[in-house]
């Protein structure tokens, strides 16, 4: 049946409301992104885009590439004060550790359950209850500040909406509802730029405003900027990036309406054709760097005998780096080569930096490999989420994407235990040599895999 549009669902700003004739078939609301689509649909078939859709389009991207930014910024600003407030509240380095591990499960578990409520509910909803739960962390953070208050328990109660602060994927999701699947890669490696800007620009505020201001000053800061972006994400956000087909497809007639907490519906999108190896890449290859970098605050004291100031320098040029290759080179090597050729560099490179880490013996080796190691963890997780992406239906990316968030929580919640072990026993080259042998091990199988479906031509 032909279905006839009425010219209030052609634009993308909300406009008055429609005539009775018009109807809405699948229950959305009336601001949605027709023309976005249209611009990503004319993209993919040569055509060119008019120049409205283009312009709502970039500003689009624009705001959740700014949204990335900011929560990253506070999230980091809150990291850089953390151990402080443990310390002024009496708590030892294990029970900072149990903080740790509650935020890494929660994030672990919640990672899914969001992406899911990603697809069913729509971008403005996600964003919106990302910044709503960073604003009640920061806010039980700023009260347990305070000593005329029970400062502990409020400490370890402030990492519960931890579980759905989500708004990198919820990011990572809209960019990749509005781009192209050949600009995909590019797409979302410029999200490394939000991330340096949020590890130098958040470490930074943290450490400064602390010093001149004291301790609550940053978690102040971060719960008003929480708050700004809850506001921005509800009023300028679109409801859904998804496309027609997308919500088509989430609401055939006779379809039961899955819950956000059908875990069975998550894991299946594991056992699709192509999912299942890939992810697998992700975790596997991810997890000795992982370690290293979990470890590397107990590493620069120990090991390299760094001060807290020459540590932190040293994370600002990892976040410089990040955003150097993650932001423009990983984005130039896509429109270059195959994801499948990226996907094997990238662990190539990872193999040659876990020989190089076995051997160093100082901060200016460390200094040395670590471009390479950035390289690697950039192209490994822009690649696998591009792939991962292109592998499930437009109504299940924001779900996949929350799978791919719950890796690195992973690390964070086993890390500090399996890392702390192999660190004790065996020293800083033990992270060396598992990571080449992993990664040489992955390397020799990704070579030899056939190619999956729905994947690259050149896997």
């Amino acid at each position: 049946m032909t279905q006839h549009l009425c010219p209030a669902q052609q634009d993308f700003c909300p406009l008055p409301s429609p005539p009775a004739s018009c109807s809405d078939p699948y229950g959305v609301s009336q601001q949605r992104l027709p023309r976005m689509r249209e611009v990503r649909a004319s993209r993919g078939q040569g055509r060119s885009p008019s120049r409205t859709g283009t312009l709502d389009l970039s500003r689009v991207m624009l705001l959740v590439y700014v949204l990335a930014a900011l929560e990253l910024a506070c999230l980091f600003m809150q990291f850089s004060v953390m151990p402080y407030l443990s310390r002024r509240l009496g708590l030892d380095s294990v029970a900072f550790g149990y903080q740790q591990t509650i935020f890494g499960v929660l994030q672990l578990l919640g990672g899914p359950v969001f992406g899911r409520f990603a697809d069913q509910r729509g971008a403005r909803a996600a964003f919106t209850l990302s910044f709503l739960a960073s604003s009640a962390l920061y806010l039980l953070l700023a009260v347990a500040c305070s000593p005329a208050l029970p400062g502990v328990p409020l400490l370890f109660a402030s990492r519960l909406p931890g579980a759905l602060m989500h708004t990198l994927p919820a990011a990572q999701m809209a960019i990749t509802d509005l781009s192209a699947p050949e600009e995909r890669p590019a797409a979302l490696g410029r999200l490394g730029l939000c991330f340096g800007v949020g590890v130098i620009f958040g470490s930074l505020l943290g450490g400064t405003l602390s010093s001149t201001c004291g301790i609550q000053c940053p978690v102040i800061v971060a719960l008003v900027v929480s708050l700004l972006g809850a506001v921005l994400s509800f009023t300028c956000i679109p409801t859904s990036t998804k496309g027609a087909s997308a919500r088509a497809q989430a609401a055939l007639p006779g379809k039961p309406k899955a819950s956000v907490f059908d875990l069975k519906a998550i894991t299946c999108l594991l056992l699709q054709p192509g999912v299942l190896p890939v992810f697998l890449v992700k975790v596997i290859c991810g997890f000795p760097s992982g370690l290293f970098m979990v470890m590397f605050s107990l590493i620069s004291m120990d090991f390299f005998q760094l001060e807290a100031a020459q540590a932190g320098y040293l994370m600002s040029f990892f976040g410089v780096l990040q955003m150097v290759f993650q932001g423009l080179v990983i984005g130039w090597l896509s429109s270059r080569f195959s994801e499948g050729a990226l996907l094997r560099a990238s662990v190539l490179a990872f193999s040659v930096v876990g020989l190089a880490m076995a051997l160093m013996a100082n901060v200016f080796h460390l200094c040395l490999l670590m471009p390479g190691l950035v390289f690697s963890l950039c192209a490994l997780n822009v690649v696998t989420d591009s792939m991962l992406t292109n592998a499930v239906s437009a109504s299940d990316t924001g779900t996949m994407l929350g799978l791919c968030a719950s890796v690195q929580p992973l690390t964070r919640t086993l890390g500090p235990t399996l890392g702390g072990l192999l660190y004790h026993r065996f020293g800083v080259p033990v992270f060396g040599h598992v990571q080449l042998a992993v990664n040489f091990l992955v390397l020799l199988v990704l070579w030899r895999q056939p190619v999956p479906p729905k994947m690259d031509k050149a896997w």
